[in-house]
């Protein structure tokens, strides 16, 4: 009843204000309501991941150093919600975990471009969205915060009482979606991660080859391969495949443009994101070859030989190297499983010297020494601005990713000697 009620009120205050406009088109360019696949598939689900690294994933590895190197501050508990069988506990890092929901959120309303009095509403928001999604609570997030922001950005300031319109409307426009298609979208995303996880746990070898290739190809598109991952809860050796997938493409291009782009563009695609290579990829798709080659076969060497799982938090599969992100995820993963991890059957477990001569292969040595070796059978030459260069030809391709050609997708800040900042896989 109150649902009908807020979805009545709008709907008049929307018509009363479009017929004193040149229509709906107007209207929305006017609140700034761009309804497009870049906005909302690539801008906001990029934010989302960034508001998922700086709760969910920096508690878990607070909470993971902390434990492994007996840092009390980390571990012991500083907040307590409820009491007896009820009683919550929160380390600094459980804090953290806490707020992925809300952060998610506002990062999603700022990707798309909100308000203050609607941002500030997207925290609710988030907290519902997550909460009744379940395993799949951060896709649930994503359509509920866009759809909360575009119903808040279209009523803000529209009437004289704004600071009560506004986050009446975006709570209550959230909260109900989030009631409503929260529960069947965090279980449709949790259903085909699980169906990727076992499929993989079947055919390793497979699949390990598929989702190593189209991870790794998420990650260098102007999309969040982090995201993705953490929407279908990628963990074991699905998250494996994700991580080596992930590797082969930013350690890859590191070592192909290392002649052109120096120590400066083998730090920011090694360790930052093999994203800024996009701009030379549309000129020349041939230079991603090798790459994805590459992924091809790290995939399935982790999934079947080295046996490699990725048991920590979901995100860290898509993250690669980006930050070490991923390798944290695999050693945070042996020594204390996430959640959806634990929920697929993972334990905690004493890494091997095997293990960790595998998670390095896998990371950085293979990457680097079969991405070269095929750039150079692929005979592709690029001069210093990423087109064809004859005299090129026969040696190691050189992607160049320097000034004028560092891009970030929105993801990123640049600064004046063209370096990104703030780039999430």
């Amino acid at each position: 009843m109150w649902y009908t009620c807020v979805k009545t009120h709008v709907y008049h205050i929307l018509i009363k204000r479009v017929d004193n406009m040149d229509g709906i088109k107007g209207f929305l360019k006017r609140k700034n309501i761009v309804i497009s696949a870049r906005r909302y598939g690539i801008d906001a689900l990029g934010a989302m991941a960034q508001g998922l690294f700086c709760s969910l994933l920096i508690g878990t590895i607070l909470n993971t150093i902390g434990t492994q190197f007996h840092i009390d501050f980390l571990t012991q508990v500083v907040a307590t919600l409820g009491s007896g069988e009820n009683q919550i506990t929160y380390t600094v890092g459980g804090l953290a975990s806490a707020m992925s929901g809300p952060a998610m959120a506002v990062a999603i309303g700022s990707a798309l471009q909100a308000p203050p009095l609607v941002l500030f509403s997207l925290v609710t928001v988030g907290f519902a969205s997550n909460a009744l999604g379940g395993a799949g609570g951060p896709l649930a997030v994503l359509f509920v915060a866009i759809i909360a922001a575009e119903f808040g950005k279209a009523v803000s300031k529209e009437t004289k009482v704004d600071i009560l319109v506004t986050p009446v409307v975006t709570i209550l426009i959230g909260i109900g979606a989030a009631w409503i298609i929260a529960p069947p979208i965090g279980g449709a995303a949790s259903a085909f991660g699980q169906l990727i996880m076992r499929t993989t746990e079947l055919q390793p070898f497979f699949m390990g080859v598929l989702v190593s290739v189209l991870v790794g190809i998420a990650l260098t598109l102007p999309i969040s391969s982090a995201a993705i991952c953490s929407v279908l809860g990628l963990t074991g050796l699905a998250g494996g495949a994700a991580v080596a997938g992930c590797c082969a493409n930013m350690v890859g291009f590191a070592v192909l443009s290392f002649r052109e782009n120096r120590w400066g563009g083998l730090v920011s695609q090694g360790i930052g994101t093999s994203m800024l290579q996009m701009p030379n990829i549309v000129k020349n798709p041939r230079i991603w070859l090798p790459a994805i080659l590459t992924s091809a076969v790290t995939g399935p060497l982790a999934t079947c030989f080295f046996k490699l799982e990725m048991n920590g938090d979901p995100i860290n599969s898509g993250m690669g190297t980006c930050g070490l992100c991923g390798q944290l995820g695999v050693w945070t993963g042996w020594v204390n499983p996430s959640d959806a991890a634990l929920a697929n059957g993972a334990a905690a477990m004493a890494p091997t010297a095997f293990d960790w001569v595998g998670l390095i292969l896998i990371s950085f040595v293979l990457p680097a020494v079969l991405t070269w070796a095929f750039g150079c059978s692929s005979k592709i030459g690029l001069d210093q601005a990423g087109g064809s260069d004859p005299a090129a030809v026969g040696k190691m391709p050189g992607p160049r990713c320097g000034p004028g050609n560092f891009i970030c997708s929105g993801q990123g800040t640049r600064d004046s000697q063209s370096r990104t900042t703030g780039c999430i896989a």
